[in-house]
């Protein structure tokens, strides 16, 4: 059975929004009772006030009266003394506006707040989330991408949350083409010709050997079936071409700067002992039936089965699947599994979801998702190819990233000296490639440009990153050492103190909306926001150059959660933050 998930413990600081919105949800239980406490109102920024609350228009259809007297019962049992003014709009909307005072002390907390006024949720899970996933046949390419820098960005936030993260990355090592490739592997070694070093090229000469000789794919064909049964000389073959292939993509991970680990693999291969249980299983509860041969499961709306084990007898990437599904729930205490897949895999994971519902294998509080995600496309707006035709290699792109960001770099501060360069380099090229791929809503396509991704304005990594190098420049001027030393109380007097106070307090909502939507766009949307605010706060508010020393403090302490923000807000994408630029 799945664990449970657990409850979560107590949340230190609260941002000023979220205890606007308890308070609203205590004055609701008030006026109405206990009934409705499970409705509490929901705030969003606004143009008329800090806030805008529309709980009273869905509550007065369930209490059946009218919005406004809603809105006016609510506004009555709500005691916001201190903390802000409140007025009825329209049909009943609360429009909120902070109190100066408390929004400065909220300030003051966040920059103390380890988490930065993200809250915990009230329930913990475990996450079994199964991302990059390369073939081992070739080397890892662009259509690598998403998968490995999203699934990335999800473990992160979710681990900051508080949820429990079983990274699995779902190698796949097993199949048909591992027979041609280890019967080509095996001639080139009786002619002295060895060499893999290039996996692709490898590939492809193994291919056209398969589709023009005749009697190489025969013998190919046999090579599959001494794999599954065993044979010595051809699973140290496939030993050798699966180690190669992990060292290259091991480079690309580190490059990357991804968390994934040897520990995190479990490939196709581990299920196999598994399958005829699997098989068995579905075909004794009836889940699966035998139809021309081949054990199937029929879903409702699709046409073609789930097919469980072919007339040949042998297995299906379905039923691999549905082992890792089993694995997943049972001994990982899986209650979530997401399932970080491009859009092409709908069908056939909607399938495997809906096997292992009807088998029991995927029974509540467990469920799974497909964060499904769109394709990589060229200026012309065709999916991204390299010069020769083939989809570009990860390592050719993140060198050329790197390169791009070194002249960039070089240009901007030709005074850092050689090895700082050089690591900035690598930070913003990476970052630059990561932060435009996140900046994306994930189901759509995109375009990938270097010249739009590495530039220094708009809603880019480098603009972010700038931002905070920016503020990190202004304590080194300040001779402050650490964030941690800026205690000062803050005073907001400016209407750009105080845009930037508030959009700071998004940052709960904004990482929340990542764990529990999967969506990574919406934290690089606030990001830029954010990076926005203090662009704004900065050319109207001198810092170190303040009225007073007391000002100097107090906006020194806004670019300390800035700062943080900025910084903790990267590394969820998976992205540094540089000191310099």
């Amino acid at each position: 059975m799945p664990n449970s998930p657990q409850p979560a413990s107590d949340a230190g600081f609260v941002a000023p929004a979220a205890a606007v919105g308890e308070l609203i949800g205590r004055a609701i239980v008030d006026a109405f009772g206990d009934a409705h406490a499970d409705a509490p109102p929901v705030l969003r920024p606004s143009t008329h006030a800090d806030y805008q609350a529309n709980g009273a228009l869905p509550l007065a259809k369930i209490v059946g009266q009218k919005p406004r007297e809603v809105a006016d019962a609510i506004v009555a049992n709500l005691d916001l003394d201190g903390i802000a003014t409140v007025e009825i709009a329209g049909p009943g909307f609360l429009n909120i506006t902070l109190d100066d005072a408390y929004l400065a002390s909220a300030v003051t907390a966040l920059v103390a707040d380890s988490r930065l006024g993200v809250p915990t949720p009230a329930t913990l899970e475990t996450v079994v989330a199964d991302y990059s996933s390369p073939t081992v046949t070739k080397e890892m390419h662009v259509g690598h991408l998403r998968t490995t820098i999203i699934g990335d960005a999800l473990v992160r936030t979710l681990d900051f949350v508080g949820h429990r993260t079983v990274r699995q990355n779902h190698y796949g090592d097993w199949g048909t083409s591992f027979g041609m490739l280890i019967e080509h592997l095996d001639g080139a070694r009786t002619r002295g010709e060895v060499s893999l070093d290039d996996l692709n090229e490898f590939y492809r000469a193994a291919n056209d050997r398969f589709t023009t000789d005749a009697d190489f794919a025969t013998r190919a064909r046999s090579r599959v079936v001494a794999l599954q049964s065993g044979d010595a000389n051809t699973l140290a073959m496939w030993r050798e071409f699966v180690s190669e292939a992990h060292r290259h993509n091991v480079a690309v991970y580190d490059r990357l700067g991804v968390l994934l680990t040897d520990e995190d693999l479990r490939p196709e291969s581990a299920y196999n002992d598994t399958l005829e249980e699997v098989a068995a299983d579905l075909e004794q509860s009836g889940v699966a039936v035998v139809d021309q041969g081949a054990l199937c499961v029929f879903i409702e709306g699709y046409e073609a089965p789930l097919i469980i084990r072919k007339s040949d007898g042998g297995y299906t990437y379905g039923t691999t699947d549905l082992a890792a599904v089993r694995y997943r729930v049972d001994a990982l205490g899986a209650t979530r599994l997401l399932y970080v897949v491009d859009a092409r895999q709908s069908q056939h994971l909607t399938q495997v979801f809906r096997a292992a519902e009807r088998a029991g294998w995927l029974a509540p509080p467990a469920r799974a998702e497909h964060v499904v995600f769109g394709s990589v496309l060229d200026a012309s707006g065709r999916p991204l190819k390299s010069r020769s035709g083939d989809s570009p290699k990860l390592t050719d792109l993140l060198d050329e990233a790197v390169e791009r960001a070194a002249a960039i770099v070089a240009e901007k501060n030709p005074d850092l000296p050689e090895a700082e360069r050089a690591a900035v380099a690598r930070a913003v090229g990476i970052g630059a490639i990561k932060y435009s791929d996140l900046s994306n809503d994930r189901v759509k396509d995109y375009v990938f440009d270097f010249a739009r991704m590495l530039a220094f304005e708009g809603n880019t990594g480098p603009y972010l990153q700038y931002a905070h190098a920016r503020i990190r420049s202004l304590f080194r001027r300040a001779e402050v050492d650490a964030v941690v030393s800026l205690d000062a109380a803050v005073t907001i007097s400016e209407p750009a103190e105080r845009a930037l106070a508030l959009t700071l307090f998004g940052f709960g909502d904004a990482v929340l909306a990542v764990a529990d939507a999967s969506a990574p766009h919406k934290l690089c949307t606030y990001l830029f926001d954010v990076a926005q605010a203090f662009t704004t706060f900065y050319e109207a508010c001198p810092v170190l150059r303040a009225e007073s020393d007391e000002r100097r403090a107090s906006r020194l302490v806004l670019c300390a959660a800035t700062a943080a923000i900025l910084e903790r807000g990267l590394s969820l994408l998976g992205i540094e933050a540089p000191p310099r630029m």
